[in-house]
């Protein structure tokens, strides 16, 4: 009888194990896939200048779309994660130093790196959040690639990314946005300039920026970050509905709440808002109280 359970236990047991190597097989292809698609867009170029006004805007707009997570406040790349299982994922150096991926991009290329989250080779870039910035004016955009253009070499190597076998998993399942060129309307042109102001329309397109983790509607939901808290609502269901203007300017100005709470920079990223003017604060509070 004790023969028979233990074949019987071996037998479920080696069945489990197959299925498990089966299924993880079946999620390795399907990122595969993914990240040997070839993307065939088309990149409507326009002028990049180069005037130290608009490396002066460039510089801000680096500073306050999150750029600097990623690819450092030098902009010489660094290790975002580092978690064995999931993986390695970092930022390149945007510089033209050593290690640098796009010290031979051009104005196309730049273009198509952050409007489409293409590479030169036609596959998607990894983890790069165009999706948030893809419908930039293309005075915004033109500033931000002039900025990226001046920045001087410097030399910094990082390491490539390495997916682990739940990075793996969860980049199939969608967990974990590692492809951003299928999230992207390649299609998308830009209508009339957004005129910049303390206003809800101006609200409405910097809060692209928000839309990576509070999800295309506001309304939050689990986090693009593998064990990351839970995003939180920030439209008038939310807190906005609660907190005055000037409370929602010194959140993100502080990361300290109304009610006492002190959020962590990791969970919301508050030393990037308060690179935000007040015009732009204001301007956003605006939108989100519409919604």
């Amino acid at each position: 009888m004790l023969r028979k359970v233990l074949k019987w236990t071996g037998g479920i047991i080696g069945l489990l194990v197959a299925g498990l190597l089966i299924f993880y097989f079946t999620m390795h292809i399907k990122v595969k896939n993914k990240r040997d698609k070839i993307y065939d867009v088309e990149v409507r170029m326009f002028e990049i200048p180069s005037d130290s006004a608009t490396v002066a805007a460039g510089a801000h707009i680096y500073a306050t779309r999150g750029c600097a997570d990623c690819h450092g406040a030098d902009m010489t790349g660094k290790i975002f994660m580092d978690e064995g299982p999931i993986g390695t994922l970092s930022g390149t150096n945007l510089t033209r130093g050593k290690g640098s991926k796009v010290a031979e991009y051009t104005d196309r290329d730049w273009i198509l790196a952050l409007r489409h989250g293409i590479r030169k080779d036609g596959k998607s870039l990894l983890v790069m959040p165009s999706y948030e910035y893809y419908r930039m004016t293309d005075k915004d955009l033109g500033s931000l690639i002039a900025y990226l253009k001046a920045a001087p070499p410097a030399d910094h190597e990082t390491a490539p990314p390495r997916l682990g076998p739940l990075g793996t998993v969860l980049s199939a399942l969608d967990k974990i946005p590692l492809i951003p060129a299928e999230k992207i309307d390649h299609a998308w042109r830009p209508g009339r300039p957004i005129p910049k102001g303390p206003t809800a329309e101006y609200g409405q397109y910097l809060s692209m920026s928000c839309t990576g983790c509070h999800q295309p509607n506001l309304k939050g939901g689990e986090s693009p970050i593998p064990g990351g808290v839970y995003v939180r609502d920030i439209t008038t269901a939310g807190n906005i509905g609660k907190w005055s203007e000037q409370e929602f300017i010194a959140v993100l100005r502080t990361g300290n709440t109304p009610d006492g709470r002190a959020i962590k920079n990791e969970d919301m990223p508050w030393q990037m808002t308060n690179k935000y003017s007040d015009e732009e604060l204001t301007a956003l509070y605006r939108y989100l109280k519409t919604l």
